[in-house]
């Protein structure tokens, strides 16, 4: 390849592809390795779709692996990136109309390589469960009267498809009735006919109701006995209605009460959080009384509920305090079982808070002084409480029954209180569970127990 500026070349052009980029003319020269190249694949059916042009090696235009190419315009496309399987096509028809048959679909192999697995599917396929078969005709019936009464007229006589029956929506072949001509030799009666209409009575109002687009009406009515139907042979009454009527145009508008419109706003909400109150008025004009008709009735002011839609702040609260933390010197002294006095910690959260609420007030953090006698042996016995409150019964129906306890406390050694500081005496606590018992009670030594029936709960159903 060589680069021209500003030099035409005239060479064949069947042997030269030339490109113009930012004013350089760039020539090469086909070679038996040369593609047509294609920037992308259809994924359904392989074929190269946007063309971008010829003149390149086939290494140059997969240089991006989602191009493709042609070796000449009648070759398959080949994609450039490793093989892989096409999407499956569309369903092919089912191979019958009825009963049970099969349909097919397909997918091609689109890159480089091969692919793993079958490019054809089948399926079982079933438009009807049966197929159509024809039935058969009964015998005729009997001919029906004849159509008229007098002079001529039609009779007809019909069959069923019903020897055998058709199946699967299949019918029988020929016409399922027969008409014939008949004559009953019999004079046909005379027909009313319309006599003139009468005069035009009152309106039905004697005013119009504006923007209806309706109007009273006035009537007027005919007889009919032009001529008057024959009695024998019976004839026919006179067809259409004895009465007609027509708008009374020329009326006076009827009063028009006045009604109220919608509530509209006319102050602002009370709150800029949350929901507060908002007042409101309204006008008699939906519509307003015209024609002499009545004014509204009622307040046209009100208050009603808004809703800002804005969350309001929520302050912060403290949650329950942690566990006090073990009782201990941070220089590592031995202080467990003994009257040496050491500290510990607890810590509680603030949660809660949110839309820019308040921080909880107050310390998140508290120590205290500790007498550490966890598992320690006590030298006094413990002391029984005294009985505690009935608890809750165990079921709100049925039986049930309810519970309450007396418990063994420890007898904490008479430790001095703790100084800290010259003037400061700060009251100390007892940590752990140390190692005690009580005098037995019904067999116990720690804890006792008493349960009784609740009495008169209702039945469960």
């Amino acid at each position: 390849m060589r680069v021209l500026k500003g030099e035409v070349n005239t060479m064949a052009p069947q042997s030269l592809f030339v490109l113009l980029t930012a004013g350089i003319l760039v020539v090469h020269r086909a070679t038996a390795d040369d593609v047509l190249c294609y920037a992308e694949v259809n994924m359904v059916t392989g074929e190269c779709q946007d063309y971008l042009g010829e003149g390149v090696s086939h290494l140059d235009c997969c240089l991006n692996i989602k191009y493709a190419f042609k070796r000449d315009p009648l070759s398959p496309c080949q994609a450039c990136r490793p093989a892989e399987w096409s999407q499956w096509g569309e369903w092919s028809p089912c191979t019958v109309s009825c009963q049970q048959g099969v349909q097919q679909r397909q997918r091609v192999c689109i890159g480089q390589g091969a692919c793993q697995g079958g490019s054809l599917e089948v399926r079982a396929c079933s438009l009807q469960d049966c197929c159509p078969q024809s039935g058969g005709w009964s015998q005729w019936s009997s001919w029906s009267q004849c159509s008229v009464t007098c002079e001529k007229g039609q009779r007809k006589r019909t069959r069923q498809c019903n020897n055998p029956p058709p199946l699967c929506g299949a019918s029988c072949h020929g016409k399922a009735e027969e008409v014939e001509h008949c004559d009953t030799s019999q004079i046909c009666p005379t027909h009313g006919q319309w006599g003139n209409w009468g005069g035009w009575s009152q309106c039905s109002s004697s005013c119009i109701i504006e923007g209806s687009g309706k109007f009273p009406t006035q009537p007027r009515f005919r007889e009919c006995d032009n001529p008057n139907p024959s009695i024998s042979p019976r004839g026919n009454p006179c067809p259409g209605s004895n009465r007609d009527s027509r708008d009374c145009t020329s009326l006076p508008f009827c009063p028009v009460d006045g009604q109220w419109g919608a509530w509209q706003k006319d102050s602002e909400c009370s709150v800029t959080c949350g929901v507060g109150r908002i007042a409101q008025k309204r006008s008699c004009d939906s519509p307003a009384p015209k024609h002499g008709g009545k004014y509204c009735v009622g307040s046209p002011t009100r208050h009603n509920i808004c809703n800002t839609q804005v969350p309001c702040p929520i302050d912060g609260s403290w949650t329950d305090w942690d566990e006090w933390s073990e009782c201990k010197r941070l220089s590592g002294d031995a202080v467990k079982c003994s009257s040496r006095a050491a500290l510990q910690y607890r810590k509680r959260h603030c949660v809660g808070t949110d839309h820019e609420g308040k921080w909880c007030e107050g310390e998140a953090r508290e120590s205290r002084s500790c007498y550490n006698i966890d598992g320690c042996p006590l030298r006094e016995p413990g002391y029984w409480t005294e009985w505690s409150q009935w608890g809750l019964c165990s079921s709100p129906c049925g039986q049930s029954e309810r519970k309450r306890f007396r418990e063994c406390l420890p007898t904490y050694p008479d430790y001095p209180p703790v100084v800290e500081g010259a003037t400061k005496i700060a009251e100390t606590f007892f940590w752990g569970k140390p190692k005690y018992k009580c005098a037995e009670v019904d067999g116990q030594t720690l804890k006792v127990q008493e349960t009784e029936e609740c009495k008169n709960t209702p039945p469960c159903t």
